[in-house]
């Protein structure tokens, strides 16, 4: 009974993302099936699978040697399987219109012969003793598995069927290719099998039709001349039909054609059950990456202040800083990098004066598959003003002494006041703007110099097109000059 409780907790915690995230990866393990079913690449993607799933069962149980081994296997296996299966995977996603790849069966894009022209040609041919090799492709590339063979591309009929495999005809030898309704070779050579289990009276064509199958997912057709018998090849495996309604059907299966009665609901059900089981297994890989909680860590994150209104300043702020307690699968943690995770403070709705702003979860972003515990402090606290520009005088910074003798009697400067922007509160203490310091030691004789503005606090701002950089002109005169000559001076 604790168990639905817990599944309750889990529904209410899943998002509209998540769902749709799901059903995503549930559709395209799906359309890889359908695509690539039956064939030696879905055989090989199967094996890849399992070796995940137990590198990831091992990193789970602390085997680190072991999950690292299995890790580098299936990186090295994916790879092998691109190279070595790149025609039957481009075989595979040529299709003619591309929503077949995403609905229906890709597999059958091409017109399939008759099946009934097939099985009379067939039985024909064992009733009076004329062997024969038919080769029927599946999904797979078998063009790098064949040898010699006569380009042909007629149209299927069991006078053209009956005519090749004649003894008397020079192209009887070797098997023929049928790919939708055209014969597209004759006399081709298929590799023989090297097992040692199979019957004595077996001939060539068995042997070759074994060998072909046991590398490909075709279907291979054999028509004993010593015995009348037909023999069928697929998936590395050869059985004799008797009677000629069983061999169509095997036919039908392997084209895909069924009859009207049995198509639309026998298939229906079996794709529907065929996307079950997926949708079963992404649910538990995502509940496994997303929900398993074995690691907690803390992180120091930066407040980000976002959408300050123009008119307002910040002033100041009660943290600029926040600790997040973060947990989730100790894979995804331990991969955590401090630029995934983002504190945003809302500041549009912000007003002058202190404002209080909760941080949730919506402020907090962190990657997919981690939760956030906790934050500290739950909140913080941001000083708005009114941002305003006032003018105000600017003073020489004098430091220093000037050489003995010397006085300094006056000092003009251009602009004598500069216009800064700023906050209402903080604007309203500032009553001078002070240049940066000019050393009297250098000074000697009347003349010019240039100084920039020095602006404190560092909150202020210089009002648009106001200058830096201020000119001061300044009378240097001698201790002894006569009061007359340094009134002059002025």
């Amino acid at each position: 009974m604790e168990i639905v409780p817990k599944v309750l907790q889990v529904l209410r915690t899943i998002r509209v993302k998540d769902v749709v995230d799901i059903g995503i990866v549930s559709f395209v393990l799906f359309r890889f099936y359908m695509v690539f079913q039956g064939t030696n690449i879905w055989r090989i993607l199967v094996g890849l699978s399992i070796l995940w799933l137990l590198q990831y069962l091992a990193a789970s149980a602390g085997i680190i040697l072991t999950s690292w081994a299995l890790q580098g296997i299936t990186a090295a296996a994916a790879i092998i399987i691109i190279v070595v299966f790149r025609n039957e995977i481009r075989s595979a996603l040529l299709v003619t219109n591309i929503s077949s790849f995403f609905w229906g069966s890709p597999r059958h894009r091409k017109k399939a012969t008759s099946p009934d022209i097939i099985t009379d040609s067939v039985y024909y041919l064992a009733r009076n003793g004329i062997g024969a090799l038919i080769v029927f492709p599946g999904n797979e590339d078998i063009s790098e598995l064949l040898s010699g063979g006569i380009e042909w591309d007629g149209k299927v009929s069991q006078e053209m069927i009956v005519s090749i495999f004649q003894t008397s005809s020079p192209v009887h030898d070797g098997a023929i290719i049928i790919e939708g309704n055209k014969i597209k070779k004759v006399a081709t050579i298929l590799p023989l099998t090297q097992r040692q289990d199979i019957p004595t009276f077996y001939g060539t064509r068995h042997r070759a039709a074994l060998g072909l199958v046991e590398q490909s997912d075709s279907l291979v057709v054999v028509v004993s001349e010593e015995r009348g018998e037909v023999s069928v090849a697929k998936n590395g495996n050869i059985k004799w039909i008797n009677r000629p309604q069983d061999f169509k059907k095997v036919l039908m299966d392997h084209l895909g054609l069924e009859t009207p009665s049995k198509r639309p609901w026998r298939k229906i059900i079996s794709q529907a059950l065929i996307f079950s089981v997926f949708l079963t297994i992404t649910v538990g890989v995502w509940y496994g990456f997303t929900r398993s909680r074995d690691t907690l860590i803390a992180v120091s994150v930066p407040v980000e202040y976002i959408n300050r209104p123009q008119k307002y300043e910040i002033l100041d702020t009660s943290t600029n800083e926040v600790k997040l307690e973060i947990t989730g699968p100790s894979r995804l943690v331990r991969g955590l990098r401090p630029e995934q995770v983002v504190v945003r403070v809302d500041l549009s709705t912000a007003a002058e004066g202190a404002n209080t702003f909760p941080i949730t979860k919506e402020s907090v972003s962190i990657p997919p598959g981690l939760t956030l515990v906790k934050v500290r402090p739950g909140s913080v606290t941001v000083v708005l003003d009114i941002v305003i520009t006032k003018e105000v005088p600017i003073q020489a910074q004098w430091v220093g002494k000037l050489p003995p003798g010397k006085r300094l009697v006056s000092a003009l400067i251009m602009p004598p006041s500069v216009k800064i922007v700023g906050g209402k509160a903080v604007l309203k203490k500032v009553q001078t703007i002070y240049t940066s310091p000019i050393r009297l030691n250098d000074l000697v004789k009347s003349g010019t110099v240039t100084a920039k503005l020095v602006l404190v606090p560092a909150s202020i701002d210089l009002a648009p097109g106001e200058k830096n950089v201020v000119v001061i002109s300044y009378i240097i005169v001698d201790d002894n000059q006569p009061p007359e000559t340094e009134s002059a001076a002025n």
